[in-house]
């Protein structure tokens, strides 16, 4: 009997190793089933019958016991609890050079860093120190890295060892300067340090072998077979696969960059699909095995109070694409793609936020189980529209084969994956607005007509993109920054002997982001309204009322907010209004595709800053006043879209986004009681459809009662696993800041 097989018999067996007397009921029997294996089967197939979900009742059981209960510790707080602050004292030379001074730090924290490994667990390594979560490195105590993917396929693929033998090669043969050398010597210390941490979690999984009961022992050695040859060597199979991404993804999350982590489904198809085909695996067995790297992604649940206050627990940017076209043009789904909705589906893990890439080859079938899982609510899954971000990546000038190969950042702007480093500067767009109407000066706005005002409101905005532009022009120029993990998993940088906060990536990118456009349309198209073409009242008086926050003039607050068809209600005028700002703002970002070495991306979002900004906004010619939360991303301003989600839909999509290849979101949130049965999952799977095919870019649908939002928000205790999507990511509600719920309440509830 080979290891593996030995393995999971001796995880049966033990019945999942003893722990608090559980009954595993893991299924991994195939055809040539013992007969005591098949009545093992038979009586899991009892208990899974008589399961119910604690968040929803339909939701079916896939998973063992074991499973649950280790999904339940992270998703309690029970590990985030036991993490630990760096304890130790590394004594690492200043003098040194910068990305020498990292591969220190990297040895010191695998040296050092506590271990945990849970009893049963079947993925190994837990990045356990606090600093992670606050997004530093641990030791140097600086800011690490956040809002990227870097490039986990090719790694995988290559193992360490294929990649010591590039960078020696390099070493001996390349023209590289001084800090190019060390760059690469560095990178090799950096690999050694994620093995040296590899090997102590090695060395305890034989302490916990010896003090193991003899029927237990196979699994031990199985996991000190897996990560000794992973990720030092290529994975052979699928469970290698799964242990080898983690251990890299959690190493870069000990050093604390927060990181996406891509095409799942792309780079773990491939291993599942060869080894069900030899009959070493079932579907059920990969579930389990996908399940805890999913689980292990719940380990720092708990510390989210140091990082964010009030934006939630799951803000760490560890993005999944599934689905989609490759290089060739290869829609990419495949069994892996289902597995980790089943996953998402069962065990309402919000802390990996899924996008799921959406085309022309997409199976019907991908369509409909993107719906089945979104109907349960959390937020967690949300959809691209590929064809359209394809398009736009193309036209900035990334090549075909990259730009289908995109994923996203963290949250949602399109990258390529292992070749880009990005960020993004983040404005408002309703100051130029205020500086076309003169809301913080004395003087009168004076224009004859509505175009004069327009002009002005466009001079404005052309002037805060350029200072934007100019911002950027020494950006990514940084050689000082150690970040040589990073630059080991981002094309260029090592080849060039340039680190990754230097521009060492093949693509470097800094988005260009504005939000409030949703806002400033319909306040445009207001005031043409109600000015220049009613002649209802004239521009001074209308701005002298916003100026009052209108003090004594609900009425007309009230006739604008209900009287008008703002964007988001498929209405032709204020949609134009809203093409119209949007192509201009598009066009004045757009004519500086690269510049000082940089490639500056057009986007669309406001990530929860809608918030922060309320206080700095003054009264809108749409009925707001200051304070009110606004529009979010590229969606309706709050309770103006009126018409239902396809209403919202087609207005949305009426905005040519290849021109906006850095993103621009549309939220809905539907009543859970429309989504029901059958006819649920065709309206969803339509609207989903309808977003695909008129050009879309990024959309996600929380299905969730506003109802009970509400009653979450004063009783917290009811609902600790209750996930709404927030922005980028998903977050458990009752770890949001009070302004944060209120601002997911005030989503206008949809009914499909």
């Amino acid at each position: 009997m080979g290891t593996e097989k030995m393995e999971r018999r001796a995880f049966l067996k033990a019945g999942g190793l003893g722990m608090m007397g559980i009954f595993c009921g893991l299924p991994v029997f195939g055809a040539n089933s013992t007969a005591e294996e098949k009545v093992y089967k038979n009586m899991t197939k009892t208990y899974v019958d008589n399961w119910k979900s604690p968040w929803h009742p339909e939701v079916p059981k896939r998973l063992c016991d074991l499973t649950h209960e280790l999904a339940r510790q992270g998703l309690s707080g029970e590990w985030g609890a036991k993490m630990t602050n760096v304890s130790w004292k590394a004594d690492i030379p200043k003098e040194l050079m910068p990305q020498h001074r990292y591969a220190l730090s990297a040895m010191s924290v695998a040296e050092n860093a506590p271990l945990r490994i849970e009893k049963g667990s079947l993925v190994i390594g837990s990045a356990t120190l606090i600093e992670g979560t606050q997004g530093m490195n641990p030791v140097l105590r600086i800011g690490a890295l956040d809002h990227v993917t870097v490039g986990f396929e090719r790694v995988l693929n290559l193992g360490f060892d294929g990649l010591r033998k590039e960078i020696r090669h390099r070493l001996a043969t390349a023209d590289l300067d001084e800090y190019g050398k060390d760059l690469n010597e560095s990178a090799l210390l950096t690999l050694d340090a994620v093995e040296k941490w590899n090997s102590r979690n090695i060395e305890l999984i034989q302490k916990m072998e010896a003090e193991a009961a003899e029927a237990e022992k196979p699994f031990y050695r199985a996991h000190v077979e897996r990560l000794s040859r992973v990720p030092k060597e290529a994975p052979r199979n699928f469970h290698e696969a799964v242990q080898s991404l983690w251990t890299m993804y959690a190493f870069f999350r000990l050093m604390g960059n927060w990181m996406g982590i891509g095409r799942i489904d792309k780079m773990l198809g491939p291993y599942l699909k060869k080894d069900l085909k030899s009959g070493k695996l079932t579907l059920d067995e990969a579930r389990e095995i996908l399940a805890h790297f999913w689980i292990n992604g719940t380990e720092w649940i708990g510390r989210h109070q140091y990082v964010f206050g009030a934006s939630g627990d799951a803000q760490f940017y560890q993005n999944i694409i599934l689905g989609g076209i490759d290089k060739h043009g290869n829609e990419v789904t495949n069994e892996v793609t289902y597995l980790v909705l089943d996953i998402v589906e069962e065990l309402h893990i919000s802390d990996f936020p899924i996008a799921v890439r959406l085309g022309k080859k997409t199976p019907e079938k991908l369509f409909r189980r993107i719906a089945e899982v979104q109907r349960y609510g959390g937020g967690i899954v949300s959809v691209y529209s590929e064809d359209t971000v394809i398009e736009g990546l193309v036209k900035l000038g990334v090549p075909l084969d990259d730009a289908r190969e995109y994923t996203n950042d963290g949250c949602w702007e399109a990258i390529v994956p292992g070749k880009s480093s990005f960020i993004y500067t983040p404005n408002d767009m309703l100051p130029s607005l205020y500086a076309a109407l003169k809301m913080n000066e004395d003087a009168k706005p004076d224009y004859p007509d509505f175009e004069s005002l327009y002009a002005s409101f466009c001079e404005a905005l052309e002037s805060n993109v350029e200072s934007v532009q100019k911002s950027l022009d020494g950006r990514w120029k940084n050689k000082n920054y150690p970040c040589c993990l990073a630059s080991i998993f981002t094309e260029g940088c090592l080849e060039k002997g340039v680190c990754y906060a230097a521009g060492g990536a093949i693509y470097p990118m800094h988005g260009i982001h504005f939000g409030g456009v949703s806002d400033v349309a319909n306040s445009l198209y207001v005031i043409k309204k109600l000015v220049y073409e009613d002649n209802y009242l004239t521009l001074n008086e209308f701005v002298d009322i916003l100026k009052n926050n209108w003090e004594g003039h609900e009425t007309l607050r009230q006739l604008i907010k209900n009287r008008f068809d703002f964007y988001g209600n498929d209405a032709a005028a204020p949609d134009e209004m809203m093409q119209r700002v949007f192509n201009d703002y598009a066009e004045m970002v757009g004519k500086t595709k690269v510049r000082a070495g940089l490639i500056r991306p057009c986007g669309i979002s406001t990530f929860g800053r809608e918030i922060d900004w309320r206080m700095r906004r003054l009264a809108t010619p749409e009925g707001s006043r200051l304070g009110d939360i606004l529009a979010t991303n590229c969606s309706p301003t709050p309770g103006s879209d009126k018409k239902g989600p396809t209403a919202a839909i087609n207005s949305y999509c009426k905005l040519d986004f290849t021109k906006t290849c850095s993103g621009a979101t549309l939220e809905l949130k539907i009543l859970p009681s429309s989504v029901k049965g059958k006819n649920g999952i065709d309206a969803l799977a339509a609207l989903m459809k309808t977003f695909r095919d008129k050009g879309g870019y990024y959309m996600h649908i929380d299905v969730v009662d506003t109802a009970m939002l509400i009653d979450a928000q004063k009783h917290p205790e009811r609902y600790p696993n209750l996930s709404v999507r927030v922005s980028g990511w998903s977050a458990r509600f009752t770890t949001l800041g009070k302004e944060w719920q209120d601002m997911v309440i005030q989503r206008t509830q949809q009914l499909v």
